[in-house]
């Protein structure tokens, strides 16, 4: 257009909020996200297991069913150890969930040189992390502790107002031991696909850092017979915090305490390395 014709106006429309500009770029994203239908299939298999839970708790409660079975109604209980349970094997599916859905977040853009358009706009890099990381926080809390707490109420509804006031505990510690999950690997997945930008490099990376940090632990412990190695084991921590807030007993060489701070400390260094690559230039020497 020339310039000499002054057509241009200004957009004067409404403006999106600042506080949720940074949902544009999750609604873009997870849209972009199920369009793979291997992905999709794989959040339905995510459901079994609580729905088979759910089928659980109403036959801990199911009196006729387990007399024609001959079974005492002892022999199914619902208690924290269940929840327990019900949280490792769904912590499972979540890693496999951010294998394949994390690189493919950040990855693209990096490759593509994207990230100029992405901050010529009203988006700080803050935000642009929010929203990207949003995507992975929304799908495992859908997994997590969402269907957790339904359980928790189903749970509740059957045992009357006494279990649910003695065990009003285990609601909390399925929402933090859940957050605590989808913190690490959003950072994790993130980092790893901000800094290696082919998509299935940084799964494959994801795949192997949760083996190879068991691997590298053991050897440790074994070559200098200490402890400490545990600290390269990103799972064997989380499974100390774990244990401490659903109290389960388990022996562990490590602390509630000193996994708290390890954790922290590998967020830190995820975060860290995230904010280094997220920026609307890359100098190349």
């Amino acid at each position: 257009m020339a310039v000499y014709r002054r057509n241009y106006r200004p957009y004067s429309g409404a403006q999106t909020p600042e506080w949720s500009r940074f949902l544009v770029l999750f609604r873009y994203s997870r849209r972009n996200l199920f369009r793979s239908r291997f992905l999709t299939g794989f959040l339905v298999l995510c459901f079994f297991w609580p729905i088979a839970c759910m089928v659980w708790i109403y036959l801990a409660h199911s009196a006729s069913f387990l007399a024609k079975l001959g079974l005492p109604p002892e022999l199914i209980s619902i208690d924290n150890k269940f929840f327990f349970l019900y949280m490792t094997v769904q912590g499972v599916l979540s890693f496999f969930m951010t294998a394949f859905a994390g690189p493919g977040l950040i990855s693209p853009d990096l490759a593509n040189g994207s990230l100029p358009l992405y901050f010529c706009r009203p988006f700080s890099r803050a935000e642009y992390v929010l929203g990207k990381s949003s995507v992975l926080g929304i799908l495992l809390s859908q997994i997590t502790w969402i269907p957790g707490v339904i359980l928790f109420i189903i749970q509740a509804s059957f045992a009357g107002a006494s279990w649910t006031r003695d065990n009003l505990w285990i609601a909390g510690s399925l929402a933090l031991s859940s957050l605590i999950l989808i913190a690490i690997l959003s950072l994790l997945s993130t980092a790893l696909s901000a800094w290696v930008k082919w998509r299935i490099v940084a799964g494959a990376l994801l795949v192997a850092v949760v083996p190879f940090g068991a691997g590298l632990a053991e050897a440790i412990n074994a070559v200098l017979r200490i402890d400490a190695g545990h600290f390269f084991d990103l799972r064997y921590l989380v499974a100390t915090v774990w244990t401490n807030l659903f109290l389960v007993d388990n022996e562990r060489a490590v602390s509630v305490g000193q996994a708290w701070i390890a954790i922290l400390v590998y967020g830190s260094i995820c975060l860290w390395l995230l904010m280094r690559k997220i920026r609307a230039y890359e100098v190349i020497r």
